[in-house]
């Protein structure tokens, strides 16, 4: 039996997944907000239930948003207060009896889709997310790749590429929005839900929920329709990017963003003229699982 927990700041989800990885428990709890050992004890008791109610010593997978320190262990994340700093997976296998495996959630999200059966034969999947933040995660041979230091993936901070702050505006029009990693240019705030929203109101002057700007898109609303337009340009150069490093064979898109349903007519089109020239565009689909795309890959972290 496999165990995933999607640890977010308000929430937990926990999912257990029999051996042919069908979902077969779900249950959603409050993240204790700066208690360690409420947390400790919160994930140790959802264990406990479902081993007893199961039978079985379930293998114990998480996803959150951060990562471990490659070196000590020690979690790093701005929106899980309790585990900030801590060392979690060390402090939860002390606990249970068993060894415990943690990712970023975004590699959850792209071993999900990895494992889903209609790409399970590829030997590469990128997963990107466009939700609030942009963020990604890389899946080769059925296996999430981290790094070194556990940050492969994270193209949210990759910075804007020259074709992309020309096709801003360059000299005082494009904006140089700041990044909470404490640097200027990441793609997460441009290429996000937040960043969609950012833009349009850098350059009309006043702020619109994604859902209307695209909204007022469809019905043929000028500015909507340039915004949509540049938008879907600084996709496409930046994904362009991201594509020539890596060379994904098919990319899944998760976030609500992605539900944008231009994007998966227009990206292929306008991409492959910022390509190395004998490159062409991977597949680029939206994601099958949704919301429960972290918890999913979370208990799949313990698949051989």
């Amino acid at each position: 039996m496999y165990y995933g927990f999607d640890v977010g700041g308000t929430k937990i989800e926990f999912g257990a997944f029999n051996e042919k990885l069908e979902r077969v428990a779900t249950e959603r709890v409050p993240t204790p907000g700066d208690d360690y050992q409420k947390l400790i004890d919160t994930l140790a008791g959802l264990v406990k239930k479902y081993d007893e109610e199961f039978g079985v010593e379930g293998k114990v997978g998480i996803g959150l948003p951060g990562m471990e320190d490659a070196e000590t262990g020690a979690v790093l994340t701005v929106n899980i207060a309790a585990a900030k700093g801590k060392l979690l997976r060390k402090d939860l296998e002390a606990v249970i009896g068993r060894e415990v495996k943690i990712e970023n959630d975004a590699n959850c999200f792209a071993l999900s889709e990895a494992w889903d059966e209609e790409l399970q034969g590829e030997e590469s999947v990128a997963g990107l997310i466009l939700g609030t933040g942009f963020g990604g995660g890389l899946v080769f041979n059925g296996k999430i790749f981290s790094g070194s230091n556990h940050v492969a993936g994270e193209v949210g901070h990759m910075r804007l590429p020259i074709d992309a702050w020309f096709h801003l505006g360059d000299s005082g029009k494009a904006p140089l929005f700041d990044c909470g990693c404490d640097k200027k240019g990441c793609l997460d705030n441009y290429l996000s839900g937040r960043g969609f929203e950012q833009l349009y109101e850098h350059y009309y002057g006043e702020k619109k929920k994604a859902i209307d700007i695209i909204k007022a898109q469809a019905e043929g609303e000028p500015k909507a329709v340039e915004h949509v337009e540049r938008f879907m340009e600084l996709l496409a150069i930046c994904f362009a990017t991201i594509f020539t490093s890596l060379d994904p064979h098919v990319v899944v898109l998760g976030g609500g963003l992605s539900n944008y349903d231009l994007i998966y007519e227009e990206l292929p089109k306008r991409i492959p003229k910022y390509l190395l020239s004998v490159a062409k565009c991977p597949k680029i689909m939206k994601a099958k699982h949704g919301d429960s795309g972290g918890v999913r890959g979370a208990a799949f972290l313990n698949i051989k």
